[in-house]
């Protein structure tokens, strides 16, 4: 396995898991939260599931729509964002603040 690698771009997905680390995300929210294209958003969803720091799973949609994948972290991933988050305090508050689009 690949070591994991902190870009800005891997803790910006962090710090999204992190401001509701039990909640379960699309990764379509995700990509729209953070600004971050597919191309690099799934990349990474993919390294931290592997990594055992995200849990995935597939989710039945309306009928005539395909399931939708779900992530959230693991208690490890928590950990870890946290520690991550935490050591790179200039990233972090450069990233684009997170946003719970109208959630209490």
């Amino acid at each position: 396995m690949k070591p994991l690698r902190m870009s800005p771009q891997t803790l910006q997905v962090l710090q999204h898991f992190v401001a509701e680390p039990k909640a379960w995300r699309y990764g379509y929210d995700l990509s729209r939260d953070t600004s971050l294209k597919a191309g690099t958003l799934y990349p990474i969803l993919m390294r931290l599931t592997e990594h055992s720091l995200l849990e995935a799973q597939w989710i039945a949609s309306e009928a005539g729509t395909p399931p939708r994948h779900m992530y959230r972290l693991t208690a490890k991933g928590a950990r870890f964002a946290k520690e991550k988050l935490a050591d790179a305090p200039g990233i972090a508050k450069s990233l684009r603040p997170v946003s719970n689009r109208g959630r209490a």
